[in-house]
Parts: C-alpha cells; structure tokens; sequence
C-alpha cells in the first residue's frame, strides 16, 4: 500500500480532493464522513503519487515506508475498511458548497468561542465574500481544546493548529479575545451590534460519577487534570498529590487513555513538548507505578478510538495489560477481529480492529519494574474511601445485557472488590453548562436547534450543538450545517439590521496581540527544544500581548 491515514484526522477533505483516483473514503456526501474515526486508503487503487501527503494540513498520511513500527497496523486497518466498504464504482460524492455573494461587509457575525468548532464556523462564513465575522473568548489565547486539551505527547495532532492560523488570517476575520461573554459583554450586546451570533462554546465540565466518597481529597476530574497538564491558566496553579503507587482512572475514552499516558511517561520525553513546567516538575517527583483504567463495559464498547489505542500498544517503555476480558470474546488475535461483541450484533472494521488490539495486549507477558497500564473491562466504581483524602476505591463486576432497543448495559454481578489509591480520576464524559440567553436541555446538555438554528439571528455549533461527540474534524461538518442555516435566514431577510458602534470590549485582544503571545512562547520553546513554553498566567500573557509592536521577549509564566 503506498500511503497510509495514521490517526483521527481533521476531516477537512483536502487529502479527498486532491487524491486524482478517489481511493480515499468516506468521502463528503457519503455516510461516515464527519463521523467516523478517520479516513481510509484504498490499497487496491492508490497510485502513489502523493497528493494527499502534500494536501494534507495536520501530516495524518504517510507513505508505507515511512511507518514507525506502532504504526504498521493501519496497513491492516485501512485494508480492513474495504473489505467491508468497496466502494467500487468509484464515483466521486464531493459536492463543493454553494458560495454566496454578498456585497462587502454586508454580513457581521460574532462567533463565542475560539476553539475548533468556532474557528470551523468562522472559515465556512468567510468562504463567502462580503461576510465579516468577530471570534470572541474568555482566554487569551485561541484554539481551545487543540491548544488546552490535546495530550502534549501528541504534537502530530497539534498541527491541526496550523489550519487555524491559515482561517485566523483571512481578510473578514478578527479576534476579541480575553473577553467574557456574559460578564464583559452580554447576548443583547452581541445581537444588536451583528446581523447573528453563533455560540460554539463547548462542554467546559465533566459528568459525575454519582457514588459515595467522590469528593474526598484525591477524587478529582480527569478534565481539570488535563487542562492543569495543558497549562491552562484556570487550572495552572492546582496541585495534585502524585505520591501514591496507582492511580485509577474512571472511564476509557480517548481522554482517559491520555491520562494513562502522561502518569506513566518518561519525564524526561515530556520535557520535549509543550507541557506545563509546574505539571512536569510534579510528574518528575511522581510515585505513580500503575495506572488502571475501569470500564462498565466489555471490549467491543470501550470508547476509545483504534488510533488511540495504537498509541498505546506501541509504547516501548510501559507495559499495557487488560483484565476482564469476556469469556465469550476469543482471546486469539487472528480471530479477535472477526468476533461478534457479547450483545450479539456483528463488528465492523473499527470495533473488530479494537477488540484484535486488545487481544494482542491481554496475551502479552508483563516485564516486572515497568510502569504499568491496565485496561480493566466488566467493572464499575461502587464506592470511595478514606478519611482525609481517597485511600480505596471499591469495585463491583459488572455483566452486560441488551435492552429491547439494543441498548448494552452493564449490571452489578459480582461481590464488591477493593484497589488501593491515592488518585481516582473520573473520565466519563463532558458536559456543557448553560448559556445565559439561550435555551438549554438539562437532560443532553445542549442547547436545542434546528440544523444549528436556535431562532433567526441565534445559531450553535460543535459540542453546545450536538453534545461531547466526534473529533476535532467532526466540527467542520457541523459548522457547515449551521452556516447554511443563518446564509439561509440572511438570504431570506429573517436577521435584523445590526447598529453601528463603539467597540464595547476596549481591553480585548486582537490577532497582532494573539501572534505576539504565540512568538514569545515559541521563543522560549526554542531556547529548550520544545514546540512552545506555554505561558499559563494571565498576567504574564497579556504582558506578552503587550510587546505586540515590539520584538518578542522571555516573560516569565
């Protein structure tokens, strides 16, 4: 096969274009794209001529040769699609969208939130002349999640920022940024000064767990960890206790996986990328030997994508075993991939992919003195103990049965088992909070729409839309949809005509003051040989927003 999709990609359709034999799917138009783990090479009829390498904004494709040895298995993974999606009438499904042509500056738009899913909007307005569009964010710094939530192991997929530096520079576009809306502005502010507004603010929170104990000491939420690792500045001077021997993590999606990984790193290759200097300085010091992550569920629905749990099969320094594999699910890995999941329906290439890895991993043989990772399926959190902080966690073994709607669900099956620890992290899901203004389902946490449309003049997109679900890319889809929807209300004459005025957030930041953050902290990175030194005070960011006319200088963080 001469190349190769690595990873969960940005899903903007670039690589789709340029390929000149259409043997890259899902494809726009078609079912999967926006939604599904990733893209596919079709080994059958790529040419190898390289076009989707060059095309290809975040490096997501390689050619064959090019493949570390933890990144042999999408050969296999990308075949596998095929064999179940042929695709063989090779018809290409990209429809290109339809431009609008307005006249200059006839439509201003405020975008709330400058993280992928506002900057995906903000790109889809642009692409039409004469839009105009205001990113508005509570930070200083842009790209939310890419910036403050992707693992800081993953610079690959980091690159993604590039693309949002490509949509930050397009004429029509302009930041206000360290601005609260809510605070320093208001929904009626924003509404009488644009033609629309397009909330794209994310699911700041996390879901609880619900049980006894959750708010001793030492239970803490694997979302405020990530963001304390990620240099966030709401979360750069929290402390976390890494003095114990096992750490749990209460959950196995992708953010649980990364947890895993940065408990159980190498200090010392963290100190390459772009960590938070206090969140290293704390993993330096760290007693953390294990790291065991808990799922209700069996394999086949661990929530994990196969890119992730790639990733951490190919660690070479730390060993990765499962526990409570199910007995019905065969341990052998040439089997493993064709297997049907316990509540009886068949696998697909993903799923089936997941469930060979994990056999692959539950028939490896430990190396006594590694750190170590354990996967550990068919088990829920029951209980938390400990007097001043968490000492215990209790467990109950679960079993799965499937509701009338084909809903599996996990079920108490067993006595109550006990792991000592001092760290319990919970990572089973995000949830939006509610946005002042806008009405809001407490039981989805999303703010109801139609197609993105709150009412005329009022739109969401990303998380606030749909819920904590999907990829980075996966809000570019969903801009586009809520993008049609206001053109749709403007064209039809449905926006009320906005009033001219003074500019009601003077201290806000601009994209000069953004670029000037951004030189100084990839300066400090330089000096050290890391991609950046994130600076995760407020303070200290808007005085280096401050040398925007200046040449860039260290500021301490």
């Amino acid at each position: 096969m001469p190349y190769v999709v690595t990873r969960s990609c940005c899903a903007d359709a670039s690589c789709v274009l340029a390929c000149p034999v259409n043997c890259i799917h899902p494809a726009p138009g078609e079912p999967g794209f926006g939604t599904a783990e990733m893209l596919y090479v079709d080994p059958r009829t790529c040419v190898d001529c390289g076009a989707c390498t060059t095309a290809c904004p975040v490096d997501a494709l390689k050619p064959h040769t090019a493949l570390a040895p933890g990144e042999l298995p999408f050969l296999e993974l990308n075949a596998s699609y095929y064999k179940e999606n042929p695709h063989d009438d090779r018809a290409p499904m990209y429809v290109l969208p339809r431009q609008r042509t307005l006249a200059a500056g006839e439509l201003s738009v405020a975008v709330v939130g400058a993280g992928p899913a506002g900057l995906f909007a903000a790109d889809e307005l642009l692409r039409h002349p004469g839009v105009r569009v205001t990113v508005f964010d509570r930070l200083p710094t842009p790209y939310g999640l890419a910036r403050a939530g992707v693992a800081p192991d993953h610079q690959d997929t980091k690159q993604v920022t590039e693309l949002f530096r490509a949509i930050e520079s397009q004429p029509g576009f302009r930041y206000r940024l360290g601005v609260e809306v809510g605070t320093d502005l208001t929904h009626a502010d924003l509404l009488r000064t644009h033609h629309a507004v397009i909330y794209a603010v994310g699911a700041a929170t996390d879901k609880r767990l619900g049980i006894e104990g959750e708010d001793l000491p030492g239970s803490v939420s694997a979302t405020e960890f990530v963001a304390w690792y990620n240099g966030h500045p709401d979360h750069a001077d929290t402390v976390y206790r890494l003095d114990t021997a096992r750490a749990v993590v209460v959950g196995n999606g992708n953010v649980a996986l990364d947890v895993a990984r940065i408990l159980t790193a190498d200090p010392e290759a963290l100190a390459r990328t772009d960590i938070s200097d206090r969140a290293l300085a704390a993993l330096r010091a760290s007693r953390v030997r294990e790291v065991v992550l808990l799922g209700r569920r069996g394999p086949a629905q661990a929530a994990f994508t196969v890119p992730e749990l790639l990733a951490l099969s190919a660690l070479d320094d730390v060993d990765v075993t499962v526990e409570g594999w199910p007995a019905d699910l065969p341990i052998d890995p040439t089997r493993a991939a064709h297997a049907d999941d316990p509540a009886g329906a068949g696998v697909g290439v993903g799923v089936g992919e997941k469930i060979r890895l994990l056999a692959q991993l539950a028939a490896r043989t430990p190396v006594e003195g590694r750190r170590r990772i354990t996967l550990r399926f068919l088990a829920a959190p029951a209980r938390l103990t400990g007097d001043e902080r968490v000492r215990a966690l209790e467990i109950t073994p679960t079993e799965l049965h499937t509701d009338a709607d084909g809903t599996v669900r996990a079920r108490p099956a067993g006595p109550v088992e006990t792991l000592e620890t001092g760290l319990v992290l919970r990572s089973v899901g995000y949830r939006a909070r509610p946005v002042p203004g806008l009405p809001f389902d407490e039981r989805t946490a999303t703010v109801p729409h139609d197609g993105g449309r709150v009412e005329p003049g009022v739109y969401v997109a990303g998380w606030i839309k749909r819920g904590p679900t999907g990829f980075i890319g996966t809000n570019k889809t969903c801009a586009q949809e809520t993008v049609e929807s206001l053109l749709d209300d403007f064209a039809a004459g449905r926006l009320a005509q906005p009033e001219a005025g003074a500019d009601m957030a003077p201290g806000a930041l601009g994209l000069e003051e953004w670029r000037a953050i951004d030189r100084t902290e990839r300066a400090a990175g330089e000096s050290q040989g890391r991609p950046r030194v994130k600076l995760t005070d407020l303070g200290a960011l808007r005085r280096a927003a401050a040398a925007s006319t200046a040449p860039a200088a260290p500021v301490r963080a």
